[in-house]
């Protein structure tokens, strides 16, 4: 148990929501990359019950991730909602990783391809900024195009380091084909339009024509 993760239990949270994390999901969660394995509701709400029959329904456990998200304690993919199942799915610890920023321990958490893999978002960032990304956004048939081709490829293990580092690339190739709808050139990439670029492009050409005046 790190200082922060304490800190954080030490917020206004239900019990319920302590033992969920203390038990349920930090003893089994990948110290390196902070994701906790699948979870599984039947054995969770066994836990959280104990001698009293409190909870019977996912979505009751579901309140209580709510909790440990709004202080810190865990964090859900852009891909999933709390509307939904997490039954089998796997949340993010970002505490019990340490510093987001520190990079040297991705490179030892090897893992395959699976229909919940996020690129980590900072990791991201800064790749995407020194390869010269224009536009960082990206699309979430992008990134299940990338995990599609991926668990088709059962044998290939990479680290998380490893796997935001291809897809920055994957994105980056998209970019330069100009399989992108919609976009607009710069040098050898295409990139979504958006309002600043667009302003400035029509400033620019303002100028352009009376300057010639």
């Amino acid at each position: 148990m790190n200082q922060s993760e304490l800190n954080a239990l030490y917020r206004p949270i239900s019990n319920d929501a302590r033992v969920l994390y203390l038990l349920g999901l930090r003893p089994y969660a990948k110290k390196i990359s902070g994701q906790s394995q699948p979870l599984n509701y039947k054995q969770l709400i066994e836990l959280l019950n104990g001698q009293k029959p409190t909870y019977t329904l996912g979505r009751q456990v579901n309140q209580l991730i709510q909790e440990l998200i709004d202080v810190g304690l865990l964090a859900v993919p852009d891909t999933q909602s709390l509307d939904t199942s997490f039954n089998g799915k796997q949340l993010l610890l970002p505490l019990l990783s340490g510093d987001p920023n520190d990079y040297t321990a991705m490179h030892m958490d090897w893992q395959n391809m699976h229909p919940d893999w996020v690129p980590t978002p900072s990791l991201f960032e800064d790749i995407a900024q020194l390869v010269g990304i224009i536009d960082k956004h990206y699309e979430a048939a992008e990134l299940g195009d990338f995990i599609a081709y991926w668990m088709g490829r059962p044998q290939m293990q990479f680290s998380q380091y490893q796997w935001t580092q291809k897809f920055v690339f994957h994105i980056k190739n998209k970019r330069q084909s100009g399989v992108v709808k919609h976009t607009n050139i710069a040098g050898t990439q295409h990139y979504t339009p958006q309002a600043g670029l667009e302003v400035d492009d029509n400033a620019r050409k303002l100028v352009e024509k009376y300057s010639k005046k």
